[in-house]
C-alpha cells in the first residue's frame, strides 16, 4: 500500500540549512576570512536568503548531515555562526514580506543526487 509520509521526497523528509553568521570585517585580513567562508557556502550550493543568512535545500536528513559537517569542517576563528535545519513544510510556512507586501517563498529547485 502506497503512503505519502514514506516518500522519498516529501515536506516532513525533507530540510532547509539555514546558516546565520556575523563574522568580523573591521580589518583586510577578516574580511577575506568572511568572504571566503561566503565563497565556500555558495560552492556548497547554497544560496544567499539575506546579508548574513544562507540556505540550502536537503532531499534527505543524512544529506543535510553532509552539508552541516562541511560547514562546521569551514568556520572561522572568530564571529558567530548559526546553523539550523528546519523541514520543508516548516519553511513553506513562512511568511516572507516586501516592505508591508507579502512575497511567495521560493519553491526547492530541482537537484540531481548521485550515489
Amino acid at each position: 500500500m502506497y503512503d505519502k509520509h514514506y516518500t522519498r521526497l516529501n515536506q516532513y523528509r525533507s530540510l532547509w540549512i539555514l546558516v546565520f553568521f556575523d563574522l568580523p570585517t573591521e580589518t583586510r585580513k577578516e574580511r577575506k576570512i568572511a568572504s571566503t567562508f561566503r565563497k565556500k557556502l555558495l560552492d556548497d550550493g547554497f544560496s544567499m536568503f539575506q546579508f548574513s543568512i544562507y540556505m540550502r535545500f536537503c532531499a534527505s536528513r543524512e544529506n543535510a548531515e553532509v552539508h552541516t559537517k562541511r560547514i562546521k569542517n569551514n568556520l572561522p576563528e572568530h564571529g558567530k555562526i548559526g546553523v539550523m535545519q528546519i523541514t520543508d513544510k516548516q519553511f513553506g510556512m513562512m511568511e516572507l514580506f516586501y516592505g508591508k507586501k507579502l512575497v511567495e517563498t521560493d519553491k526547492p529547485s530541482q537537484q540531481l543526487e548521485l550515489f
